[in-house]
């Protein structure tokens, strides 16, 4: 397995270890994730369970089977404060936890690559003692997103708004145009970027930007195609789990708790790519530093 990692990588290679490994080290990368997201997604059913949900089964009313499931999830949607509260502590206690436990996982894979001896109580201390630059970095990349996020989308409303005002089919058509080449822009930046966390965590440099923007240099199409890749798995695996076991359990606490550990799974997997992923990059920019080396003493030579 650590050969697999210490040489570059082709876009399917990259996915085939990152299934391996997640498969071969399910119990450590799993604990991990439990460890970090399990007390948290726990909170929120006990708030949920006090707010006044039930536990096993909450179907709404109708006559048919399928208007009581439509039912009670239109139903779960005003709650009121307790679901409100719950959302919103499982959004903030995630922002400051859940980072460490890819940065956990994320040592956990260098480790294997390394061909070095671990335990999950070690890979845990080592990511909390990164805390500081990877809360930081992770603070400064969310800005920033942002930042992308809504400049575009002013852009796009005064642009569609100018447009609509002389013509509405050639302010439609310039419209869609716009926010095709605008989202294909602000992905390809935040692919650059996002592997921040990678140098955060490893210790080689924060908040990470330069060394990523370096790292995904003429790679960044394919990782854009591998986000899109993985965000598909676990958005096909997220929705068949609350699709299937919401027809028998309605809209209950026992289901919240059955979609809160398949989030913990697939962020698990999210978390073994985004090594792989970074890790690749590593080897793969390593192995042009070298290079670049030996051509510059043959020329000194």
């Amino acid at each position: 397995m650590n050969e697999r990692l210490n040489r570059p990588k082709g876009f399917g290679e990259i996915l085939d270890l990152t299934f391996s490994l997640s498969k071969s080290r399910f119990r450590d990368f799993f604990i991990i994730s439990l460890i970090f997201m399990g007390p948290i997604y726990l909170i929120q059913a006990l708030i949920s369970l006090a707010s006044g949900v039930s536990f096993f089964r909450e179907l709404g009313a109708g006559e048919a089977w399928h208007e009581k499931i439509i039912s009670s999830f239109e139903g779960a949607e005003s709650t009121g404060l307790g679901a409100n509260l719950a959302a919103s502590l499982v959004g903030i206690t995630s922002f400051f936890l859940f980072p460490v436990a890819t940065a956990a996982i994320l040592i956990v894979v260098n480790r294997i690559r390394k061909n070095e001896t671990y335990t999950i109580g070690s890979v845990i201390k080592q990511a909390f003692s990164r805390y500081g630059p990877i809360i930081g970095s992770t603070i400064l990349f969310s800005l920033i997103t942002i930042g992308l996020i809504l400049i575009p989308v002013f852009i796009l409303v005064f642009s569609l708004i100018s447009s609509l005002a002389t013509s509405s089919t050639v302010g439609i058509v310039l419209g869609i145009i716009l926010f095709i080449a605008l989202a294909i822009g602000v992905g390809y930046l935040l692919t650059r970027w996002s592997f921040y966390l990678g140098s955060a965590v490893l210790g080689e440099g924060s908040p990470g930007f330069t060394r990523s923007w370096r790292l995904t240099r003429k790679r960044g199409w394919p990782l854009i195609g591998l986000y899109i890749i993985f965000s598909l798995i676990i958005g096909v695996i997220s929705f068949t789990i609350e699709l299937t076991f919401g027809i028998f359990l309605g809209s209950s606490v026992l289901l919240s708790m059955i979609i809160s550990l398949a989030s913990i799974f697939t962020t698990m997997i999210f978390s073994v790519g985004y090594a792989v992923m970074y890790l690749d990059l590593k080897v793969r920019h390593d192995a042009d530093d070298l290079k670049e080396m030996i051509d510059d003493y043959n020329v000194v030579q």
